[in-house]
C-alpha cells in the first residue's frame, strides 16, 4: 500500500514553487483547496493598501489621481495581466466586473457584425455569461442559440456573430481547445470572446497565438486581487479601429476632463472604461498581478498539473465512491478536481469544519482547486484523507452540515 503521507512530502520537498507560499497570509492549519474561487491574501497586499489609504488618500487626497498615478491604474494593470494571457499591453484593461465586461464586449461584437444576431454558447456555462447573453436578447439586439459541447462546431453558421465561451468549465474544470474553436468560428464570419476567470493564472493562454477576437478575466482567483477584485478585458489589436461598446461612461470618453456633452470614444481599450475606476481595489489586484507575474506561467501550469495529477490518484485510491466528472488528462483540464455525490454540499462543510476548505457547486458538485502558489501536495492528500475520515465515521450527517449557507 502506498504510503501517501511519505509520497506528500517528498514532492513538497522537491516542488520549486513551495517558497512562494511564505507569500500569502494562510493559516498553517488550513488547506486551502479554493483558490479557484478567492484566491488567498498576498502578505504585501495589507502594507499596500495601507499606503494607498494613508498617504495616496489620506495625505494626496485628490492630488493622487494625477501625483499617485491612480487615473492611469486599468492601463497599468491590465499591461501587467497582458503577458500571462499571450497578449500585448496596450490591448488589455482592468476594469468593472467579468458580467460588466461581457456586456461591453458581447454589444461591441454585435455592431461589429451587422446583419447577424446570434450569439452561440454552451448550456451549462458560467450562468452570468449565459444572463448577459439573454439581458441583450430582451433589447431585441441578440439571439442566445445553445449547442452542446460536442456540437459548438456544427452550430457555428451565417447568423452567428459571436461564439462566446468559458476556456476553463466552472464545474468540470474541461477545457476547450482554443485555437480550434476560434479557427471555427472565424471560418464562418463570427468573432469569439473567451472567458477566462478559471484560466488566467493556472492554465496556458495566449489569445494573439490563436487569433482570438476578444476575453475577460476576473482578478479575484488565481490573480488573488481579493473579494470582488475589478476584472479585466482584452481587444486584439486589429479590432481596436471598430471597437464601440454599449456602456458609454465618461472614464472611457476621449476626454474624460473636458466634460463635454457628446461622448467620443478613447482610442483602444481605454473606451472600455464606465465608471470611476475603484483605486483601492486596483491597488491589491496590483500587488496579485505582481506576485503571478514574478512567479511565471510556467512554472504555474507545470505545478498545477502536478498537484490535479496526484490528487486525481490518491481520490481513486482512498474515496473510489466519489466519482470525477473533470477531464482525466490534466492537460485538458483547469485547475480544479470536481467530484459528484448525492451529498456533497453536506461533505464539503463537514471538510471545511476540519479546515479543509473547498467548495460545492450544486446540484452536487465538490471541488477542490489547486491554486499552485501556494497550494502544497500535504494539503491535497490531507484533503483525501480528511473526506474518507468523515464518510467512514458517517460525520458528514451532523444536522449542521445540511444547512444551506447563502454562499456555497
Amino acid at each position: 500500500m502506498t504510503d501517501w503521507t511519505h509520497e506528500a512530502a517528498r514532492l513538497d520537498a522537491e516542488d520549486p514553487l513551495a517558497k512562494w507560499r511564505a507569500e500569502f497570509l494562510l493559516d498553517e492549519g488550513v488547506a486551502y483547496l479554493d483558490g479557484n474561487s478567492l484566491g488567498a491574501l498576498p502578505r504585501a497586499t495589507p502594507e499596500r493598501l495601507q499606503r494607498a489609504i494613508r498617504q495616496e488618500w489620506g495625505e494626496g487626497l485628490i492630488g493622487s489621481w494625477n501625483g499617485a498615478g491612480w487615473i492611469g491604474l486599468p492601463q497599468k494593470i491590465g499591461g501587467m495581466i497582458a503577458p500571462l494571457i499571450g497578449a500585448q499591453a496596450h490591448e488589455v484593461i482592468a476594469a468593472d466586473s467579468v458580467s460588466v465586461n461581457l456586456f461591453k464586449l458581447i454589444g461591441a461584437a454585435l455592431q461589429m457584425r451587422p446583419g447577424r444576431k446570434v450569439v452561440l454558447s454552451e448550456p451549462g456555462n458560467f450562468p452570468t455569461d449565459l444572463y448577459m447573453i439573454a439581458g441583450q436578447e430582451a433589447q431585441g439586439l441578440a439571439e442566445r442559440r445553445l449547442a452542446d459541447r460536442s456540437d459548438i462546431g456544427s452550430a457555428l453558421d451565417d447568423d452567428v456573430a459571436l461564439l462566446l465561451l468559458t476556456h476553463v468549465h466552472y464545474k468540470t474544470g474541461a477545457m476547450y481547445d482554443m485555437a480550434a474553436l476560434t479557427k471555427a468560428a472565424h471560418a464562418t464570419g463570427a468573432l469569439v470572446l473567451w472567458d477566462l476567470s478559471h484560466s488566467v493564472g493556472a492554465v496556458p493562454v495566449d489569445l494573439n497565438g490563436v487569433g482570438a477576437d476578444f476575453a475577460v478575466g476576473c482578478g479575484y482567483k488565481y490573480l488573488n486581487g481579493g473579494p470582488g477584485a475589478p476584472a479585466f478585458a482584452w481587444v486584439a489589436q486589429r479590432h481596436h479601429a471598430d471597437l464601440r461598446q454599449p456602456l458609454s461612461g465618461w472614464m472611457g470618453h476621449a476626454a474624460p476632463f473636458a466634460f463635454e456633452d457628446d461622448y467620443a470614444p478613447a482610442p483602444g481599450v481605454s473606451q472600455l472604461l464606465c465608471g470611476t475606476p475603484p483605486i483601492l481595489g486596483m491597488r491589491a489586484l496590483e500587488v496579485g498581478v505582481d506576485l503571478m507575474a514574478r512567479i511565471g506561467m510556467e512554472p504555474l501550469v507545470a505545478k498545477s498539473r502536478a498537484l490535479s495529477a496526484f490528487t486525481g490518484k490518491v481520490m481513486a485510491a482512498c474515496v473510489p465512491e466519489l466519482a470525477c466528472i473533470s477531464p482525466a488528462d490534466p492537460a485538458a483540464r483547469g485547475s480544479h478536481l470536481s467530484y459528484v455525490h448525492p451529498h456533497a454540499y453536506e461533505l464539503c462543510q463537514a471538510l471545511i469544519a476540519r479546515r479543509v476548505i473547498g467548495d460545492f457547486r450544486a446540484p452536487d458538485a465538490l471541488r477542490l482547486g489547486f491554486a499552485p502558489a501556494y497550494v502544497s501536495f500535504a494539503d491535497c492528500w490531507r484533503a483525501v484523507s480528511e473526506l474518507r475520515a468523515i464518510i467512514d465515521s458517517g460525520d458528514w450527517r451532523r444536522p449542521e452540515f445540511s444547512t444551506r449557507a447563502a454562499v456555497t
